[in-house]
């Protein structure tokens, strides 16, 4: 099952210094169907990256390059945000509880459309806030 990244995992990918790294790499070596992003992890991840709180900062320009370079990989797909949030069969906006889970509810979502699964760091993340999504749609490395 193809993998979306979410934001998380992109910069411990990209931030060879994030605690997470090791653990993220090891995980990416043995995905064999690939893994895809979105405009929503890629804006994500340089938007992070690139602040100048961030412990280690990069110029948003090499970021860039760096996701497109991953990209350029033949694993990789880019997908669009093609989904309404509000359409009927996207969001359950019942499960919701707060605005801070409204983009990973997105993002489990876009990958339930794909029939793939949302890889995350974040274990906060439940199941009942995308309509369709089984334990098989949601991949938390910890």
């Amino acid at each position: 099952m193809r993998a979306l990244l979410d934001t998380s995992v992109l910069i411990a990918l990209l931030d060879a210094n994030h605690l997470q790294h090791p653990l993220c790499t090891r995980w990416l070596a043995t995905q064999q169907d690939g893994w895809a992003s979105c405009p929503i992890t890629l804006n994500g991840c340089i938007r992070i990256l690139s602040q100048p709180q961030y412990p280690n900062r990069l110029p948003m320009q090499t970021v860039a390059k760096g996701l497109q370079e991953a990209m350029a990989h033949p694993m990789h797909r880019f997908w669009p945000d093609e989904i309404n949030p509000l359409a009927a069969d996207a969001l359950d906006w019942q499960r919701l509880m707060r605005p801070a889970e409204i983009t990973d509810a997105y993002l489990l979502a876009l990958a339930v459309h794909h029939q793939a699964c949302l890889v995350t760091l974040d274990q906060g993340i439940s199941l009942a806030w995308a309509h369709g999504a089984s334990a098989a749609n949601l991949r938390v490395l910890v």
